[in-house]
């Protein structure tokens, strides 16, 4: 593993009668990121197994700070009931990525 990557986290909500709401409580999105700011690694915590790769397969390379790209990559792709809570769980993820940029200058 890289020493010079960074972990960042989101959470979102999603709908009462989705699974993820059943059993986590809370839509996680976990990124590992190179300093530049790629993302190398993503993981959530979606029940199903192949949710968690087709999420994987939307960030994977992108730049993180490229809002408008992962915006579209995911409404264009994603048509699952937890849509909402992958690109409010990025954008909180992404908040909180800004707000570290900002202390480290």
């Amino acid at each position: 593993m890289d020493k010079r990557t960074i972990y960042i986290t989101g959470e979102a909500r999603t709908a009462m009668d989705n699974a993820i709401t059943r059993i986590y409580g809370i839509f996680y999105l976990a990124f590992e990121l190179t300093q530049e700011g790629e993302v190398i690694d993503v993981n959530c915590n979606a029940t199903l197994e192949l949710t968690r790769n087709f999420i994987k397969k939307l960030f994977l390379g992108q730049s993180f700070t490229n809002a408008k790209s992962i915006d579209q990559e995911v409404t264009s792709r994603y048509f699952g009931t937890s849509a909402k809570a992958i690109l409010a769980a990025y954008h909180d993820a992404l908040m909180h990525y800004r707000q570290l940029d900002r202390t480290k200058g």
